[in-house]
C-alpha cells in the first residue's frame, strides 16, 4: 500500500516555519492585526466601516484566537505557520491527483523550503490562510469534477467563501477554476458548469457587502501603492519567494514542468498566470499591485516545478529541492531578523519601549510624531509596554472608539501639555534634533515649553526625553 504524500511536506514546512517564529519583532502590519484583534467584536464592526473592511473577517478570527492563546509574538504568528504547513500537505495531495504521487511530493517539499513560505508563515496577516484556502478550494474542485456530488460541491463552495473572506484579491483564482470547469472532458456530467456557478452563489451573497465596503475604502487603504508598471512583473518571483535566486529557480522549473505536462498543466498553470495577469491589469488602472497579495499562486507554481522534477531520478530531484533550500538560507536568516518593508529595514519598537520603561517617572507623558502614520508608533509602544506606558497626553479619542487604526489628537496641543513636566517624544527616523522633526501646532507647543534632555536613536525611530 502506497504511503500518503502529505505528511512529509507538512511536517517539514511546520518545522521550518516554527524555527525562530517569535524572533523578529512585530512589524507595522502585524501591529495593525494586534490592535484590531484586541478589540471587541462591536469595535471590529466599527473599524470595518472605516478602514480595513477586506481584512475584518481575519481580524475577527484573530480576536477569537487571541482570547484563547494570548497575544505574544509566537501566538500571533502561529495560525500562519499552521496554515502554511497544511498548505504544503494539500499541495502534495493536489499534485498527486493531477500529476502523480512523485510530482505531488516534490511540489510539497519544494514549497516547504521556499523563504517566502517561512516569511508569510511567520506573519500575523491573512496571506498564509489565503494560500491554504486557494489550494483547498482547487483540490475540492478537482474532486467535484472527478466524482460529482452535492457534498463535494458544498465543500468547494465553503472553501471559496473562506478564500474571499480572508483575501478578496485571491478570488482571481476563480478565473482559472472557470477554465478548468468548462474545459473538463465532455464525458463528464453535462451540468457541471451549472453546479459550479451555483456553488459560487453563497460566496457571492456573503462577500458582496464586504466588496462594497472595501471598494469605498480603497483610496485610504491603498493610498501608499502606486499604479503598476510593466517592470513590476519582473519583481514578482522575488516578492513571493522572498529570494531572487530561489524565485528564479522556481520560475525556471515551473516553465519546464508546464512544457512537459502539456494539457495537464492547464489548471496549475492558469492558477498562476490568470491571477497575476488580472491583478496586474487592474493595477495599471487603480493602485492594487502588491506582490505579497499574490502569495497564494506559489503552490501552483510548485506543482509545475514538481512535475519537472518528477521527470528525473528521485535522488537528483531531491538534490534540486535541497539546493533550493540552501540557496534560500541567507534570506531565511534575514527574515528572522526583521519583517519590515523595504526588505532589510528595521523599526526597533522593542528597543524604544525598553528605553522608556527604564527611564520613566510617575507623571511622565508620551507624544508621537507623526501620529497618523503607517509606522504605528503608538501601537509599537503600546504592544511592548501595555499599561506601563506613559499617558498618551494628546489623545482625545483612541483607535477603538474612533473606529480607526489611528487615534485622534487634541486641536490645541499646548493646552493638553500644560500640566506635563517631562515628555517622551517618539519620532519616525533617526534624528539628531527630534524636536525639529515635529511639525504644526504640536511642534510649536513642544518647542515653546520644553527642551531636549536626552536623545536615543534607534533603528527606524528616535526617542527623546523632554523637560519643561
Amino acid at each position: 500500500m502506497a504511503l500518503p504524500v502529505w505528511p512529509l511536506p507538512a511536517l517539514l514546512t511546520l518545522t521550518v516555519t516554527i524555527a525562530g517564529l517569535g524572533r523578529a519583532q512585530l512589524w507595522r502590519d502585524e501591529l495593525a492585526t494586534w490592535s484590531a484583534a484586541s478589540r471587541s467584536p462591536g469595535d471590529l464592526v466599527r473599524l470595518a466601516g472605516t478602514i480595513d473592511a477586506a481584512t475584518s473577517p481575519y481580524y475577527l478570527f484573530m480576536h477569537a484566537w487571541l482570547a484563547v492563546f494570548g497575544d505574544s509574538v509566537t501566538a500571533l504568528r502561529l495560525p500562519a505557520a499552521l496554515a502554511m504547513a497544511a498548505t504544503a500537505g494539500l499541495t502534495a495531495v493536489l499534485g498527486q491527483r493531477l500529476l502523480g504521487a512523485r510530482a505531488g511530493l516534490l511540489a510539497g517539499l519544494l514549497f516547504a523550503v521556499l523563504p517566502g513560505t517561512s516569511r508569510y508563515g511567520q506573519e500575523a496577516r491573512p496571506y498564509a490562510l489565503a494560500t491554504l484556502f486557494a489550494v483547498l478550494a482547487t483540490l475540492l474542485l478537482v474532486e467535484a469534477l472527478t466524482r460529482p456530488g452535492w457534498a463535494r460541491w458544498a465543500g468547494y463552495a465553503a472553501a471559496v467563501a473562506a478564500l474571499g473572506l480572508v483575501h478578496l484579491v485571491a478570488l482571481t483564482l476563480l478565473a482559472a477554476h472557470a477554465v478548468a470547469v468548462f474545459a473538463a472532458r465532455r464525458d463528464r456530467p453535462p451540468n457541471r458548469p451549472l453546479r459550479w456557478v451555483l456553488a459560487l452563489v453563497p460566496a457571492a451573497l456573503l462577500l458582496a457587502p464586504l466588496v462594497l465596503l472595501a471598494r469605498g475604502q480603497r483610496s485610504r487603504q491603498l493610498g501608499w501603492v502606486d499604479t503598476a508598471r510593466l517592470t513590476d512583473l519582473t519583481t514578482l518571483p522575488t516578492g513571493v519567494a522572498q529570494s531572487g535566486v530561489v524565485g528564479g529557480l522556481l520560475l525556471g522549473l515551473a516553465a519546464l514542468g508546464g512544457a512537459r505536462l502539456g494539457r495537464r498543466a492547464l489548471l496549475p498553470g492558469l492558477a498562476v498566470l490568470l491571477p497575476v495577469l488580472l491583478v496586474f491589469a487592474a493595477g495599471l488602472v487603480v493602485p492594487l499591485w502588491v506582490p505579497r497579495y499574490l502569495v497564494f499562486v506559489v503552490p501552483f507554481a510548485c506543482l509545475l516545478a514538481g512535475a519537472a522534477l518528477a521527470a528525473v531520478p528521485l535522488p537528483s530531484a531531491m538534490a534540486v529541492v535541497a539546493l533550493a533550500g540552501l540557496l534560500g538560507l541567507p534570506d531565511q536568516a534575514a527574515l528572522r531578523r526583521t519583517h519590515e518593508w523595504p526588505r532589510g529595514a528595521t523599526v526597533d519598537y522593542r528597543g524604544v519601549a525598553r528605553i522608556v520603561a527604564d527611564g520613566q517617572r510617575p507623571g511622565d507623558v508620551v507624544v508621537y510624531s507623526p501620529r497618523e502614520s503607517w509606522l504605528f508608533l503608538d501601537l509599537g509602544l503600546e504592544y511592548h509596554l501595555g499599561d506601563r506606558r506613559p499617558r498618551d497626553v494628546l489623545v482625545t479619542e483612541d483607535q477603538a472608539r474612533r473606529g480607526d487604526l489611528w487615534a485622534a489628537e487634541c486641536a490645541r496641543p499646548a493646552e493638553c501639555l500644560a500640566g506635563a513636566q517631562r515628555v517622551w517624544l517618539v519620532v519616525a527616523g533617526r534624528r539628531d534634533d527630534p524636536l525639529a522633526a515635529v511639525g504644526g501646532t504640536k511642534g510649536d507647543a513642544l518647542r515653546a515649553g520644553f527642551t531636549v534632555d536626552r536623545v536615543w536613536p534607534r533603528a527606524g525611530l528616535t526617542v527623546a526625553l523632554l523637560a519643561r
